[in-house]
C-alpha cells in the first residue's frame, strides 16, 4: 500500500500531512485534479488516529446547502469508489431515522424536513407507528414521530481510506507511512518545504489534515489552530436477536443516543450533555490504533437513556465500551481552507464527528483550494480565520470543546448561546453594559450585548421569544428618542501609504477616489464575481484610509488586502479594532441631543460624510450613515475614552439598544448581513447592491461583474411581510409560489416599526414582483407573505448599509 521501501523525493506541489479520511481523501481528490506528484505523509499507519474507530456514520442533511452537498458529494462517492478501484469500502445504504419524543423535537424535525426539501434531499416525517416498523427493537411509547431520510448510510472507514489511496496511486501519488514531520519550512510568509524524520522536501502547498495532532502540527509554521480533543464513547455488545441484518441508523437526539446493528450486535453511541475533554498531550506521538480507558461511570447515564430506548440491551452481553478521542473546533464546524497567517497552509481538520460523512466532498473541496485558490461554491462555516485569537489558548480550548460535543444532539434554538469559554473579549463599554443589565452573545470573541434589563438565562424556544418585549422596547428608543447601540466589535483597518487609492480602488468594486471626508460603501469582489466582503470606508487624506468590517470578518478581510497588495506598492495594513471603540447615536431626537451636548457640527456633516471634531470634550470621528434605517451617526472614539463618551450620551438622554434590535432593524430596512444574504456564491446585482459597483475603473472581479450586468439574475433579493402576527421565522426557511419552491428566507425577525413578522429573501427573479403572495415553510406550516423589492420600513429613502 505504500512507498516506504522508495526514498521521499526531494520534491512535491503538494504534501498532505495526515493519514486518516480527510488526508487520503484530499490526496485522492488532488491526484483526481492532475496532481500526480503529490505525496502523503503518515508518522503511524494510514487511518491510526481517529478514522479507524469512527462509528462511520453518512446523514446527508446540514444547515446550508453547500454543506450537504459536500456529504451528498460523499455519498455518491462511496457508492463509486469500489467499481473505479476494485476496493470495496463497506458502503450500506439503509437510511436513517431520527426520532422525536417531546414537542420541541417535532418542530426542529418539522424544519428539518423543510430543510430537506430546499436542499432536494429526500426527507420525510414519518408516524411513530412506521418508526416502530422500521426499527422494531425500539421502545416507543414516549416517540412523538420521526424523520426519515432514505438516502443515509454507513461505510467501512478503514475499507474506505483503502479505496481512496487505491484511487490516488493509480494517478501517479505517493504514500509514506511511518514517516513523521518534524518540521514546516516557510519563507516569506510562504510555505517552501517540509522535514521529516527521513529528509526534506520541497513543496508549494501543504495540506494539514492532522486530526487529534492539529495544534502541534500548525505550531511548525507558526500558525495556531483551535481543535482540541474529547473522549467519545461507544458500547458494543454480542449478537441481538433482531439485529443480524442491516437496520437504519436510529438517532435518539433527545436521549442523546445513535444506535445501529454492528456484526448481528448493537452499537450504542453517545453525545453527552457535557463531555470529557482530554489533554492532547497525554495522547502522546505514538497514540495508534490505541483507545482511553473504559469509563463506566462516565457513561451510565447515558447507558440508563440505551437502556430505555432498547429493552433487549438488559440481557445483551457486552463486547466492550470504546473510548476514542475526536477532536473538536470552538463552535463545531470544521476547518477548510487556508491559514490567515501563512500562505501555501491549508487546514482540513476539526471534524467534530462528522470525518467520515463529510471527507469525501471535503477532501474534494481542499483540493478545489488549493489548485484553485478557493472552493467551488462559498464554504463561509468552514473558513479557519472565523476564529480570533483568544481561542487558541489551551484553557479556552479545553473548557469549549466539551459544550461543543454536547451541543451535538441539542436542539438549535433561536438565541441559543454557548455557556463555557466565555469573558474572552470585552468591549470597551462592557461594564456599563453590565450596569444596564445586559444579556451578552459571544461573537468573534467578544462579547456583545443582544438586550437588556433581562440578565437570567431567557427561556428558548420555536415560539414568540422570551426577550420579544425587551427587543421593541429597545427599537422604540431608536424610532422615537435615541438609541445607542455598541458596534466597537466591527473590525476597524487601517489601510495608509502613498498608493493606498490605487490598491482599494483595485480590490473595491465602488470608486475609493473620492475626496477626504468622504464615506464609502463598498464591497470586495472575486475574480467570479462573488461578495468577498462588504464594508464602509472613511478617507482621511490623500493616503489614509479606516474601513470597517463585519465582526466575523476581521481575520478574514485582513488576509484578502494584505494577500492582493503589490510587491511594487507603497502600503501599510493594520488591525486596529481593539484600540477603538464605535457608538452608533440613532434616533430622531439624535441631533436635538446632539446640539445640546456643544455639538452642533454634526448636524452640518451630510450622508456618507464624516468629520473629526468633539463630543462633550471627547474626539470623535463621526460619520453620517445608519445600519437600521434611522437618523443619526456613528462615533469612533479612543477605547480609553469610550466610558466618558457613552456617559455623555447617556445622561443627555440616549438609551442603549442591542444586536436584536438592530437585526430587527436592518431587516426592515433591507440591509444585508455577511453570512446571511451576502457571501462568494453571491453577486452585488443578486444582492441589490449593484450601487456598490463602479464600472469606470478596473477591479479585481470586472470582468464577472460587467458579465453579471449584461445577465438577468435568477434569483434576487426581497423584503417578505408575513401577515399572520404570530408567525415566527428564523431565516433558512423555504419560499413557496403555486406549489413550487422559489427560494429561501436569509434572515427574519419581527418587524417592531410595521407590526408584523418580517424576512428577507433570495426567489426567483420571475416572481420578485411587489404584492406577490408566497409562502414561507416554518416547521410544516406555510405562512403567507407579501413579496416588497424595496425595504418594508424606508421613512427617509435612505440606502445605507453595511454589515
Amino acid at each position: 500500500m505504500t512507498n516506504n521501501s522508495n526514498p521521499l523525493p526531494e520534491n512535491a506541489s503538494v504534501v498532505v500531512i495526515g493519514g486518516g479520511i480527510m488526508g487520503c481523501s484530499t490526496l485522492y481528490h488532488l491526484a483526481k485534479r492532475g496532481i500526480s506528484d503529490a505525496i502523503l505523509l503518515e508518522r503511524n499507519k494510514l487511518t491510526s488516529g481517529t478514522t479507524w474507530h469512527s462509528a462511520a456514520q453518512v446523514r446527508a442533511l446540514r444547515s446550508t446547502r453547500n454543506l450537504t452537498d459536500l456529504i451528498r458529494y460523499s455519498i455518491s462517492l462511496y457508492e463509486t469508489l469500489e467499481e473505479e478501484t476494485g476496493q470495496n469500502v463497506g458502503w450500506i445504504n439503509k437510511g436513517s431515522l431520527s426520532i422525536a419524543t417531546n414537542e420541541d423535537r417535532m418542530v426542529h424535525i418539522k424544519r428539518q424536513e423543510a430543510l430537506a426539501n430546499l436542499f432536494g434531499v429526500e426527507a420525510y416525517s414519518v408516524s411513530k407507528d412506521e418508526a416502530m416498523e422500521r426499527w422494531p427493537l425500539m421502545n416507543g411509547e414516549d416517540v412523538l414521530g420521526a424523520v426519515w431520510s432514505p438516502d443515509d448510510g454507513r461505510v467501512s472507514p478503514s475499507d474506505l481510506c483503502a479505496g481512496l489511496v487505491k484511487g490516488a496511486k493509480m494517478r501517479g501519488a505517493k504514500i509514506f507511512e511511518d514517516t513523521g514531520v518534524t518540521g514546516i519550512l516557510t519563507k516569506g510568509g510562504r510555505i517552501v518545504g517540509v522535514e521529516t524524520d527521513k529528509g526534506t522536501i520541497r513543496c508549494d502547498a501543504i495540506a494539514l489534515c492532522t486530526g487529534l495532532w492539529s495544534r502541534n502540527a500548525g505550531a511548525l509554521a507558526g500558525v495556531d489552530i483551535p481543535v482540541y480533543p474529547c473522549e467519545h464513547f461507544y458500547l458494543l455488545t454480542k449478537p441481538v436477536a433482531g439485529a443480524e441484518g442491516n437496520l437504519p441508523t436510529l438517532s435518539d437526539h433527545d436521549g442523546h443516543l445513535y444506535i445501529r446493528d454492528d456484526s448481528g450486535g448493537l452499537l450504542v453511541g453517545c453525545f453527552e450533555p457535557m463531555a470529557k475533554a482530554i489533554d492532547p498531550d497525554r495522547l502522546g506521538d505514538d497514540f495508534a490504533f490505541q483507545l482511553l480507558p473504559e469509563d463506566w461511570d462516565h457513561f451510565e447515564p447515558m447507558m440508563m437513556n440505551a437502556l430505555h430506548r432498547l429493552p433487549a440491551l438488559e440481557t445483551a452481553e457486552v463486547r466492550m465500551l470504546l473510548n476514542g478521542p475526536e477532536s473538536f473546533t470552538p463552535d463545531g464546524s470544521f476547518m477548510l481552507g487556508e491559514t490567515a497567517e501563512t500562505k501555501g497552509l491549508f487546514l482540513g481538520c476539526g471534524m467534530n464527528s462528522v470525518g467520515i460523512a463529510t471527507g469525501g466532498g471535503a477532501g474534494m473541496a481542499l483540493a478545489d483550494c488549493i489548485i484553485d485558490g478557493a472552493t467551488q461554491t462559498d464554504l463561509y462555516e468552514a473558513d479557519p480565520k472565523r476564529f480570533p485569537d483568544c481561542f487558541n489558548s489551551a484553557e479556552a480550548l479545553a473548557s469549549r470543546a466539551p459544550e461543543v460535543l454536547g451541543k451535538h444532539y441539542e436542539i438549535t434554538y433561536p438565541g441559543r448561546q454557548w455557556h463555557s469559554a466565555r469573558g474572552l473579549r470585552t468591549l470597551p463599554l462592557h461594564a456599563s453594559w453590565v450596569r444596564e443589565k445586559a444579556h451578552f452573545g459571544q461573537v468573534f470573541g467578544f462579547e456583545r450585548p443582544m438586550y437588556f434589563q433581562k440578565q437570567d438565562e431567557p427561556k428558548l424556544g420555536f415560539g414568540k421569544p422570551d426577550w420579544f418585549d425587551h427587543v421593541g422596547r429597545e427599537v422604540s428608543y431608536a424610532t422615537n428618542d435615541v438609541a445607542i447601540f455598541d458596534q466597537s466589535s466591527f473590525g476597524k483597518i487601517s489601510i495608509t501609504g502613498r498608493d493606498a487609492e490605487t490598491m482599494l480602488n483595485r480590490l473595491c468594486a465602488n470608486n475609493m477616489s473620492r475626496p477626504a471626508g468622504r464615506a464609502t460603501y463598498t464591497t470586495m469582489v472575486n475574480e467570479k464575481g462573488g461578495i468577498e466582503s462588504d464594508l464602509t470606508s472613511l478617507r482621511f487624506d490623500d493616503e489614509s484610509y479606516r474601513l470597517y468590517v463585519g465582526s466575523s470578518a476581521i481575520k478574514r478581510d485582513l488576509s484578502w488586502l494584505r494577500e492582493h497588495v503589490n510587491a511594487n506598492e507603497q502600503v501599510e495594513i493594520h488591525d486596529h479594532t481593539i484600540q477603538f471603540a464605535t457608538i452608533a447615536v440613532m434616533g430622531p431626537k439624535a441631533s436635538v441631543m446632539m446640539r445640546s451636548l456643544g455639538a452642533d457640527w454634526l448636524d452640518e456633516l451630510g450622508y456618507f460624510t464624516h468629520a473629526r471634531n468633539e463630543i462633550a470634550g471627547i474626539m470623535v470621528d463621526a460619520v453620517r450613515l445608519s445600519y437600521v434605517g434611522e437618523a443619526g451617526w456613528e462615533l469612533t472614539c479612543a477605547c480609553e475614552d469610550a466610558e466618558r463618551l457613552y456617559t455623555a450620551l447617556n445622561e443627555a438622554g440616549a438609551r442603549p439598544a442591542g444586536t436584536l434590535a438592530q437585526s430587527s432593524m436592518r431587516i426592515e430596512k433591507q440591509f444585508l448581513a455577511y453570512g446571511h444574504e451576502l457571501d462568494t456564491d453571491v453577486s452585488p446585482m443578486m444582492a441589490g447592491l449593484g450601487f456598490t459597483v463602479d464600472m469606470q475603473h478596473l477591479f479585481i472581479g470586472y470582468e464577472a461583474i460587467q458579465k453579471a450586468m449584461e445577465t438577468p439574475t435568477k434569483q434576487t433579493i426581497v423584503s417578505l411581510r408575513l401577515a399572520d402576527v404570530n408567525a415566527v421565522p428564523l431565516g433558512n426557511e423555504p419560499v413557496y409560489h403555486d406549489g413550487e419552491i422559489i427560494g429561501k428566507t436569509t434572515s427574519a425577525s419581527f418587524g417592531y416599526r410595521i407590526g408584523c413578522p418580517v424576512a428577507l429573501a433570495y426567489i426567483d427573479s420571475i416572481s420578485a414582483v411587489d404584492g406577490t403572495d408566497v409562502f414561507i415553510d416554518i416547521a410544516g406550516t406555510h405562512f403567507i407573505a407579501s413579496v416588497s423589492r424595496k425595504a418594508l420600513f424606508d421613512p427617509d429613502g435612505l440606502r445605507m448599509r453595511r454589515s
